[in-house]
């Protein structure tokens, strides 16, 4: 993931997520953190795996974020895996419920990746529908075919040929 924004601190990225899911579409939310928790992750303790956001009450709720334990805390350490609140727009809530509760739809929301901007801890959460076994193979064919198309491109442009290879006299 490139970052095009200079105050944005990456944390976390779930690389899986985009292979395993087609993004339909991404938010930006805030997180209910500890103060220990703040203090893991700005070190960089933290994993996205098997995270998950799903309703609860109303609101959404990131589940199975794993932030570990901060090495110099004491007894106010926070649980590595406890359930934590995710900060939008009511309207955005809304919207996001009403696609997650599309009986056809088939959508489910996961994390893309957690970061600091401005001082806060973000997590950007992907609307993201199933891929099937099939569908991962075809994108993967499809970007190594991408892949090989610009750097035939980019041989020819440099005038060097297939045949002649790389790095080779000749």
């Amino acid at each position: 993931m490139k970052q095009t924004d200079p105050d944005r601190t990456l944390v976390a990225s779930n690389k899986k997520a985009r292979h395993d899911y087609d993004i339909l579409k991404t938010y930006e939310a805030g997180l209910v953190l500890a103060g220990t928790e703040v203090k893991s992750l700005r070190a960089g303790y933290c994993s996205l795996v098997d995270a998950f956001a799903q309703e609860r009450e109303g609101e959404l709720v990131l589940y199975n974020l794993h932030i570990a334990e901060y090495g110099f805390g004491s007894w106010t350490n926070h649980a590595p895996r406890r359930t934590r609140k995710l900060l939008l727009h009511r309207i955005e809530i809304e919207r996001i419920l009403a696609r997650l509760r599309d009986a056809g739809g088939g959508f489910t929301l996961v994390p893309l990746s957690l970061y600091f901007r401005g001082g806060w801890a973000k997590v950007e959460l992907g609307l993201a529908k199933g891929r099937k076994a099939y569908d991962k193979r075809q994108v993967l064919a499809k970007r190594d075919a991408d892949r090989e198309i610009q750097r035939a491109l980019g041989r020819h442009l440099k005038g060097r040929t297939a045949a002649r290879g790389r790095g080779g006299r000749g």
